[in-house]
């Protein structure tokens, strides 16, 4: 029975995130990358063929990878960290990633993406009161990164990744610095929260699963054999 191999995947995009994207990066910071392959249509259709989740691998520098379908079904659920991959600075790209990147406006639905920006943004303050990893600075940042980027995101259809030169650009500094009360983190995150529903209330953004699919079924016939 034939099993993956690198010869059968295509990588048709990899992106820069993490604090050297979003402006963030200290002396020590690491690189992290995302990125998205594709799988040749054909070892689909071959006996013991199983979906691969997210892949993740760990080192100097980290990157964290999905198959195309996988990554467009995420994209339609809202993940911000799979939206943030649409908009991220590119490494790599070709003429599918640089398609892919297009679609952005197409996947995202705004009680979806606010569900799960929301979500996710409530972990990391969770991770930061409870001063996971003995980092709550990481996750104080994370928490408000995301309500901000919710909050472009629904006002203008797009978000800044490089979060050092927005408005809150001030704010996020002085929480690295460890210059910030946890009682501001938490007042501003509240505020940010009631920002985000007040505009999910006046967004009328449509997604095109439509044209998705169809860019997802072209796709894979031309990389059927």
């Amino acid at each position: 029975m034939r099993s993956e191999t690198k010869e059968t995947q295509h990588i048709i995009l990899k992106v820069l995130v993490g604090s050297q994207a979003h402006g963030l990066a200290g002396p020590e910071s690491d690189a992290d990358y995302r990125s998205v392959f594709v799988i040749r249509t054909e070892e689909m259709f071959r006996i013991g063929f199983k979906h691969q989740g997210t892949r993740m691998v760990k080192g100097q520098a980290d990157e964290t990878s999905w198959e195309i379908g996988l990554f467009l079904s995420l994209a339609t659920e809202g993940h911000p960290l799979i939206l943030e991959t649409f908009l991220a600075p590119i490494i790599t790209t070709d003429e599918w990633g640089t398609e892919l990147r297009a679609l952005f406006p197409a996947v995202w639905t705004p009680q979806i993406a606010h569900t799960a920006f929301v979500g996710y943004a409530l972990n990391q303050r969770k991770k930061f009161l409870e001063k996971k990893d003995a980092r709550p600075a990481k996750y104080a940042v994370a928490y408000l990164r995301v309500l901000y980027n919710l909050c472009e995101l629904l006002e203008t259809g797009n978000f800044t990744i490089r979060i050092s030169e927005t408005p809150i650009g001030p704010t996020i500094a002085r929480i690295k610095d460890g210059t910030i009360r946890t009682g501001e983190v938490i007042d501003l995150g509240e505020e940010w929260l009631l920002e985000a529903s007040r505009r999910l209330a006046n967004c009328h953004h449509l997604p095109d699963l439509d044209r998705v699919n169809e860019f997802l079924v072209r796709l894979r016939k031309a990389l059927l054999t």
